[in-house]
């Protein structure tokens, strides 16, 4: 029996993107009663009109003393760098942590090193934050890695392949986000006059969330990512050759197999979705169409990058770390 009717919660993080997305749907959950909604500093203050009549409170500057004695789970929408230091200084504290950062994701020491050089994370007690794939051991961890948004729908998507065994070497992960996926800060590749009406691929050979997406999946992938002038939303293409006899049949048997008992993974087989259909959504759409036995496997995955890409998985994380139903203030 679940002893818990209602957690107390803070964000940390709450005047970026994803931190506002937490509080819109946190303040309506059912078993969180949120106590702190926090800046990204300790020296930014303010109101903010999103939140109008949804906590009308005002934003508080960032402080971990607060955070750790008012709460019994922490939401960090926060810089790596940041998340980093508070995270542990939470947990040590009994705080449950649920961070959206990339800080605590990758396992291996020189791989964090090299694309987080800036934390100086430790992720040895970290659970990864990935609920269809890591849901027995939420409940009895004390700081969560939530997945990262493009990794979320390559995870998905080729994990259940590579560990069945249906494919090749040479798996290529085409990626296009909108705007948001960059964050709230801005810079000269994501101002308007720079992204609308355009398509620009970046980070080709270096970008982080390829070392997230082959830890999870399990083998090495091309991931291209692209930037679209949409406000939210993430669709990947991935393309890969199949094993000899293997056909879509075999991937639609894998796939079901992992995702049956998932509320929020939506298998479309032959019927292509599209970043539309999960807008605002928490959910992951999945679809595939192949040419021929042992040929070529297409697949496309949607997200909405600020939900189940960043604040609804979380949220999800959250509901099966404190045995809620995994679908609470998501539907």
């Amino acid at each position: 029996m679940n002893k818990y009717s209602t957690v107390c919660v803070g964000v940390a993080g709450v005047t970026g993107y994803t931190g506002l997305e937490l509080m819109r749907r946190l303040v309506r959950h059912p078993h969180a009663d949120v106590r702190l909604a926090m800046a990204s500093s300790a020296s930014e203050s303010r109101r903010l009109p999103a939140l109008a009549r949804i906590w009308d409170e005002p934003v508080q500057p960032l402080d971990v003393e607060r955070l750790a004695a008012e709460t019994q789970a922490v939401f960090l929408a926060l810089p790596d760098m940041i998340a980093a230091e508070l995270g542990p200084e939470l947990t040590a504290r009994g705080t449950r942590v649920f961070d959206l950062s990339g800080a605590f994701r990758l396992r291996d020491d020189s791989l964090r090193r090299k694309w987080y050089p800036h934390t100086t994370a430790d992720a040895a007690d970290t659970t990864y934050g990935l609920t269809e794939h890591y849901r027995d051991q939420l409940p009895g961890a004390a700081l969560i890695a939530c997945a990262g948004c493009y990794p979320t729908a390559a995870i998905l998507s080729l994990r259940p392949l590579v560990a069945a065994g249906l494919l090749e070497d040479g798996i290529i992960i085409d990626a296009k986000s909108g705007v948001s996926g960059a964050g709230k800060t801005p810079s000269e590749r994501t101002h308007f006059s720079e992204c609308h009406g355009s398509i620009s691929a970046y980070g080709v050979f270096a970008h982080r969330h390829a070392a997230e997406i082959e830890q999870e999946v399990g083998a090495q992938v091309t991931f291209v990512p692209h930037l679209v002038p949409l406000d939210r939303g993430i669709l990947e293409t991935i393309y890969a050759r199949l094993k000899p006899g293997v056909g879509a049949e075999d991937i639609a048997r894998a796939l079901d197999t992992a995702y049956s008992s998932s509320p929020f993974v939506r298998l479309t087989g032959a019927e292509l979705p599209e970043i539309k259909h999960v807008a605002h959504t928490n959910f992951c759409d999945i679809g595939w169409r192949v040419d021929r036995p042992g040929g070529q496997l297409v697949m496309v995955a949607v997200i909405d990058n600020l939900v189940k890409g960043a604040a609804g998985q979380a949220i999800q994380n959250f509901n099966v770390a404190f045995g809620f139903d995994e679908t609470v203030g998501l539907n």
